[in-house]
């Protein structure tokens, strides 16, 4: 079902995809964006995958433990249902959800909902990672972040497993990856 896109008036919607390695500060990035939106008083909404339980089963943790509450859903269809009243919709760990998660966006953005989008652009193999190719093709705005390679200090946007686990979806953090550059990432030392 197609909806027409709210271009005439005042609020117009768009996407944001914050993308890069694991330990590039992605989910840090997306968090201050949307404290920030919060303080400006608009109504925001925050989702996850059901899945990500890392740090918490509600919050939106970063690495370094800033958080924010957010809204586990099972799939995307969900964040169409619960965030049609939010001004801006905030959604982490995108790889991990199914492949409607692109329409899902363009949609809101239809109706004029600013949407911040969170993800790896790459898995451990280095290859694109579930629906992050979609939503970098259909962002009005893409921020990609650097890591830092443990190997070297160079940029890192590799993210390396060190676990022997070929199954595409792995939770963890420093224990199972680390950040590397191209070089020490083909290097695989």
């Amino acid at each position: 079902m197609f909806i027409e896109p709210n271009l005439t008036g005042g609020r117009r919607g768009w996407i944001e995809v914050i993308c890069g390695s694991m330990f590039s500060g992605k989910t840090e990035e997306l968090i201050r964006r949307l404290k920030r939106v919060k303080f400006a008083n608009l109504k925001v909404e925050i989702f996850k995958p059901v899945l990500d339980t890392r740090y918490d089963e509600e919050h939106i943790v970063s690495h370094d433990t800033n958080a924010i509450l957010s809204t586990p859903v099972d799939n995307s269809q969900k964040i169409l249902l619960l965030g049609q009243d939010a001004d801006v919709i905030g959604i982490d760990e995108a790889q991990f959800f199914d492949p409607e998660l692109p329409d899902v966006c363009d949609r809101l953005a239809y109706q004029g909902i600013r949407v911040i989008v969170a993800g790896l652009d790459m898995d451990f193999t280095g290859k694109p990672f579930g629906q992050m190719p979609f939503m970098l093709a259909k962002a009005d705005y893409i921020t990609k972040l650097h890591a830092i390679c443990v190997r070297c200090g160079n940029i890192a946007n590799y993210s390396y497993r060190k676990i022997p686990d070929n199954e595409q979806i792995m939770l963890g953090a420093t224990d199972a990856y680390e950040p590397r550059c191209r070089k020490c990432y083909f290097d695989k030392v």
